[in-house]
């Protein structure tokens, strides 16, 4: 087990403690939550880098940390639209799970005919899930810091996020197109 993948595992025991903090009854929950959310984006960017800095790329590796941000996104998109079931918040984060799904599928069917090659991971797609890393940990801490409004930015920033969660998919889309086709 290399420190990446530990890192990674890392990440996914993270969600359910993630989920606890945002529940909390305690008027600093969205803080504690925050700054789970928060280390579990750091593992993320930890484990990609150590993994080839120490050499430690690994099929495992490769396999969990998708699944692992894939998660902790999703749940902290679901625990927002429920705490704020608003379609202002709803829409970017169906686009965004949606994106997941159809880009995850795309994967497997393209592994299933030799071709996993043509929808690698991709420079926007990094984007992506650092724009939305940035713009959940936004929402979750959710109150305004020396009259900043740390919510609204975070939701700006969501929107940015969606529309570079679209692009990426796009991208993935027009990658696979010559097989999507046949």
């Amino acid at each position: 087990m290399t420190i990446p993948n530990q890192l990674t595992l890392l990440r996914i025991l993270l969600i359910p403690i993630f989920v606890v903090a945002f529940y909390l009854p305690f008027g600093w929950h969205n803080l504690l939550a925050c700054f789970v959310f928060v280390l579990a984006a750091i593992t993320d960017i930890l484990d990609g880098y150590l993994a080839r800095k120490l050499n430690q790329t690994s099929t495992l590796g490769a396999f969990l940390d998708p699944v692992a941000d894939k998660l902790m996104i999703a749940v902290a998109l679901v625990l927002l639209v429920q705490q704020n079931p608003a379609m202002y918040l709803a829409l970017p984060a169906a686009v965004i799970i949606g994106r997941e799904i159809a880009v995850s599928a795309l994967r497997e069917w393209m592994a299933t005919i030799g071709a996993r090659n043509t929808v690698t991971v991709s420079v926007l797609g990094k984007i992506k899930t650092i724009a939305q890393m940035v713009a959940l940990g936004f929402l979750i801490f959710e109150d305004s810091v020396l009259g900043i409004p740390v919510y609204t930015i975070g939701l700006v920033l969501l929107y940015i996020a969606a529309f570079l969660t679209l692009l990426s998919l796009f991208q993935y889309l027009y990658a696979a197109w010559g097989q999507l086709k046949e």
